[in-house]
């Protein structure tokens, strides 16, 4: 596997009231749907959208999170979440995030998740599926 290409989407948004808290500062269970519109932005641009899995018949759950929080983001800030693929020969899918002001570049959050393929049955799948590795060949991971 290739390890020194480099897989990644940026994406510029915008913190909505919606999703702060009483002190004005995002909540922190608003931080994951800003890694899954980042997941989102990645399949768009890569080919391996949540409708591919869909059509695949396969289920791609987040099965670990982890989440530092640097600083605070506030309402009505607009910064940038950087999404790249981690490559790995394990039947899993890697990202590391990053949340950043794009002018200063001050890091607001550091993040990775993992994902798992499993059949429409819940089985968890010990390999990755055909559809997968011939992704990874079509970007030239492999």
């Amino acid at each position: 596997m290739k390890q020194d290409l480099v897989l990644s989407v940026e994406k510029q948004f915008e913190v909505r009231f919606s999703e702060v808290d009483m002190m004005n500062v995002v909540w922190h269970g608003s931080y994951p749907l800003y890694l899954e519109d980042a997941r989102e932005a990645f399949g768009d641009k890569y080919g391996l959208s949540y409708h591919k899995y869909i059509s695949e018949n396969i289920f791609v759950p987040v099965v670990e999170l982890k989440i530092n929080y640097k600083r605070p983001l506030r309402f009505g800030m607009k910064p940038i979440i950087k999404i790249t693929y981690r490559p790995t020969e394990s039947a899993k899918i890697i990202f590391d995030y990053e949340i950043y002001d794009p002018n200063s570049k001050e890091v607001y959050l550091t993040a990775y998740s993992v994902q798992v393929f499993m059949d429409r049955d819940y089985n968890l799948m010990w390999y990755s599926p055909e559809f997968y590795t011939e992704w990874k060949k079509d970007v030239g991971l492999l």
